[in-house]
């Protein structure tokens, strides 16, 4: 089985939905990074040197492949990615090696089958 990391930056108020809809996609878990910094292609505003950019979370899915174009679809669709800049971005890359994903592979085999 192979798998495809998918690292998602989102808007904080919007990481417990992305999670939802890309466990419901298949994902079996997450991990987040809480309080995560970024610039766009515009400057953020401040007030007196305080930013006023809403905070972002950092979520990392551990995905097989097969079911990791459905996923990055709907986490966009959720975090409104593609409808209002700055919203946040979610990327993907192969994972050469895992370990410790026995049990994931365990539950992924019908669903991955199916998909087949």
């Amino acid at each position: 089985m192979h798998f495809k990391l998918i690292l998602t930056f989102v808007e904080d108020s919007k990481t417990s939905a992305v999670m939802d809809a890309a466990r419901k996609e298949g994902a079996t878990g997450a991990t987040v990074i809480n309080n995560a910094r970024g610039q766009g292609l515009a400057e953020k505003k401040t007030f007196f040197g305080l930013s006023l950019e809403a905070q972002r979370d950092v979520v990392l899915f551990l995905v097989e492949e097969h079911l990791s174009r459905h996923i990055i679809e709907k986490i966009a669709e959720v975090g409104e990615f593609e409808e209002r800049p700055g919203t946040g971005i979610a990327i993907q890359i192969d994972v050469e090696d895992a370990v410790g994903v026995a049990h994931q592979i365990e539950k992924l085999v019908d669903v991955v089958e199916a998909e087949l």
